[in-house]
């Protein structure tokens, strides 16, 4: 058995590139999920899955779709889902930027309930914000496949990456602070499971920047 922890995978890998700008076909929910109803949680950027796994078995009657950039965390996610048995989660290779459209377009519109981006690459350098995962396109899909209070969830240990996320999120109109008050960040993480990252982050004494928006009742402009 492959321990992941051993398993060489780049920590980082250009979205712009040539590669992954193909587009992929990802197999629609009735393919993934045996009770396709469900509503559907989806973690973006979703690296080892453990934040995933051990939320789908906490949450039988959702289903879980992670979706990941780097291939071969994919494959090693899959295998341990599998071995776990949990038919309520999937992980998928794919450039969300690239590949999500036609996917969300599949979902029974306000199926998508929440969005989870939890510590993405920071691509600290200005000439590279354009790799970060979070754009305007991205959030109009997203705000698309949702329902009012539908949820998005973000988190990093790096505040120029949060502020810009939550920058990003606030120019796109269609997403409020869920939490109302005077404090832009959150204290805690509102699902009770940690990434690894944020279990690092948490032994390191690090902060960590948390925001939570839910879909607002704005009809999105075409």
């Amino acid at each position: 058995m492959i321990n992941i922890e051993f398993y060489f995978v780049r920590q980082h890998v250009n979205p712009l590139s040539q590669f992954f700008q193909l587009p992929i076909s990802l197999p629609s929910k009735n393919v993934l999920f045996s009770k396709s109803h469900y509503p559907i949680h989806l973690d973006i950027g979703s690296a080892k899955g453990e934040f995933l796994i051990e939320l789908a078995t906490k949450c039988p009657d959702w289903n879980f779709v992670g979706l990941e950039i780097r291939e071969p965390l994919v494959r090693l996610c899959e295998t341990k889902r599998k071995k776990l048995d949990l038919n309520n989660l999937r992980f998928l290779f794919c450039n969300v930027n690239v590949s999500l459209d036609e996917w969300l377009s599949d979902l029974d519109y306000g199926q998508l309930k929440r969005v989870s981006i939890q510590f993405p690459d920071p691509w600290f350098k200005r000439k590279h914000f354009k790799r970060r995962v979070l754009n305007i396109n991205l959030l109009n899909s997203i705000a698309e496949s949702m329902t009012k209070d539908g949820e998005i969830f973000i988190q990093s240990d790096i505040f120029n990456l949060i502020e810009y996320m939550t920058n990003m999120i606030d120019k796109s109109r269609y997403f409020d602070k869920k939490y109302a008050g005077d404090f832009k960040f959150i204290d805690k993480n509102p699902y009770n499971v940690k990434t690894d990252r944020e279990l690092f982050s948490l032994k390191k004494n690090l902060p960590i920047y948390r925001a939570m928006y839910i879909r607002n009742s704005l009809l999105l402009s075409k």
